[in-house]
Formats: C-alpha cells, structure tokens, sequence
C-alpha cells in the first residue's frame, strides 16, 4: 500500500517501532547477562521492564489512528543487532570488551530509538493526536533517561572495563 498521508505515515513508524523495540527488548535481555557491573546490570533489566510497557504504549498508540498494531521489519533495529552479533562472532572478545562494547551498542541503540520516537511524535501532533503524542512522549522520556544514564556513566564503566581486560589478558 502506498504512503499517501500522515495518518498512513505514522502507522508505518509506530510498525517500525514496534518491531525495534521488540528486537532491542531481546537484545536488552541478551546483554543483561553480559554485563557483569551491578549498576549497569541493574540499569540494563530496568530498561528492558520499561521496554516491555513501551511495547503496550506502542500498541495503544496504533489504536489511537485507528490500526491494529503491526510490527514492520526495522532494518536499523536488524542493523544493530548484527553489528552487536558480528562483533562477537568475529572480534572473539573477551569479557571485558564485550561489555565495553555493550556500552556503545546500548547507546547507538537509544539514540535511534530517540530519533524514532521523535518523529512520530512530530507526526501524531500535526494531526492533533494528543493521546498517540502522550503515550510516545512517555516512551521517549525513558529513551532519553537511559541514554543519558549510559552517558553519564560510560567512562567510568570503560576506565574498570580496561583494568578487567587487563587482568583477564594477564590470565
């Protein structure tokens, strides 16, 4: 079917949400097990039992333009999952830089997801959807909490990931 509107447009990005953060909810669950420092393990399930209620937001906010909820292949979300994947399978890291990565993996991740989230939000607003705009707003306010959560706490994570490598190295 042809995009032809903004109600069509939106339907299209709230499918790609869908399925992105379906996609990143299993990462999330992946990456919990990968990550070995309590604050950013305990971080990380949060976020990924806020993900799930954010899947709920998504559905309701299909219900508010008049649509059952469908989820349409990201390729972002598929991007970024390979690139997590393949750095495993052809890197072979150690513990350590696997959880390092993990650090920028879960960045890129939110920022795309802030990006996502943003424009529909655009869109539900110029077609004077306030109740699709509350229910993405709130998905978005906790995209940004965990993107800056990672941020602020990334160099101190990488300075103890860099003394465990070390250690594991010497091993």
């Amino acid at each position: 079917m042809a995009v032809e509107n903004l109600t069509q447009l939106l339907k299209h990005e709230l499918g790609d949400i869908l399925y992105a953060e379906r996609t990143f909810l299993k990462g999330l669950k992946k990456m919990s097990k990968e990550v070995r420092d309590p604050k950013m393990k305990s971080r990380i399930e949060q976020h990924a039992s806020e993900t799930e209620d954010q899947i709920v937001n998504v559905e309701k906010a299909f219900e508010t333009i008049g649509y059952a909820a469908r989820a349409q292949k990201c390729d972002a979300a598929v991007g970024l999952k390979e690139e997590h994947d393949n750095f495993i399978e052809d890197e072979e890291p150690n513990k350590a830089m696997l959880e390092a990565f993990d650090v920028g993996s879960g960045l890129r991740i939110e920022h795309y997801e802030i990006a996502a989230y943003r424009t529909a939000i655009a869109i539900a607003e110029t077609l004077g959807n306030a109740e699709c705009s509350r229910l993405l707003n709130a998905n978005l306010e906790q995209e940004v909490a965990m993107a800056t959560f990672i941020e602020r706490n990334a160099l101190g994570a990488m300075q103890k990931l860099e003394g465990m490598a070390e250690k594991e190295a010497a091993e």
